[in-house]
């Protein structure tokens, strides 16, 4: 009498009976991956889950507030959209050292005119004092009084586009008004020694304002 086999013992010999071809049992490998079939959904993580549009929306909000923040300050309290303003007394007092033509300086100015730009420079035929201005509506006005002859100095100034409008008596003076590049218009004073221009894009009130703060 044979002893009892365990029920899950694999018979010694696999080979059927009745001449049958021998069967091998298939023993899946115990580490081996299994392949997801292809009707499988691919699987979600949790945090890409949970990432909703209203969660990206409060993100972004968290950035932007900051920011605005720090914005506000810059305009409220630092100034931010008003234009550096330079002291132009170095370059008068430079052309009048050099003592090439009268040197006229503006004055009763109010605080909303920013000179941002001041040179006195030779050049051929004489020398240039410029002041640069934004003015209180934010334009840009210059000065220039110069010893060039004004033959030569009006068409570098005011390029070929500057064309002579009649004239107007503005504080005591006979001035010439000229169109000059652009949108921009001038205001020249003639003299035996200089030659005066008040030219940029600021309104005629604006401009005029600064030919009378010459005196």
């Amino acid at each position: 009498m044979e002893p009892v086999q365990p029920a899950n013992r694999v018979p010694a010999d696999p080979t059927p009976p009745d001449g049958q071809p021998p069967v091998t049992p298939a023993t899946p490998a115990p580490d081996e991956p299994v392949e997801p079939t292809a009707d499988a959904p691919p699987s979600v993580r949790p945090s890409e889950r949970g990432r909703r549009p209203r969660d990206m929306a409060i993100s972004l909000l968290v950035l932007l507030i900051p920011i605005a923040l720090l914005f506000v300050f810059y305009r409220g309290f630092l100034g931010g959209d008003q234009p550096i303003s330079m002291d132009p007394a170095p370059a008068v007092e430079q052309a009048r050292d050099a003592g090439l033509f009268p040197v006229s300086e503006p004055t009763g100015l109010g605080p909303d005119w920013h000179p941002v730009r001041a040179s006195y420079q030779t050049v051929e035929g004489g020398a240039n004092l410029r002041i640069g201005y934004v003015t209180p509506e934010g334009r840009g006005a210059q000065l220039v009084q110069s010893n060039v002859p004004a033959e030569r100095l009006l068409p570098a100034e005011l390029t070929a586009e500057g064309q002579p409008q009649g004239s107007v008596d503005l504080a005591g003076r006979s001035w010439q008004r000229y169109t000059a590049r652009g949108n921009e218009q001038a205001y020249v004073l003639l003299e035996p020694n200089r030659t005066v221009l008040v030219v940029g894009d600021a309104r005629d009130n604006e401009l005029r304002q600064l030919v009378t703060s010459l005196g």
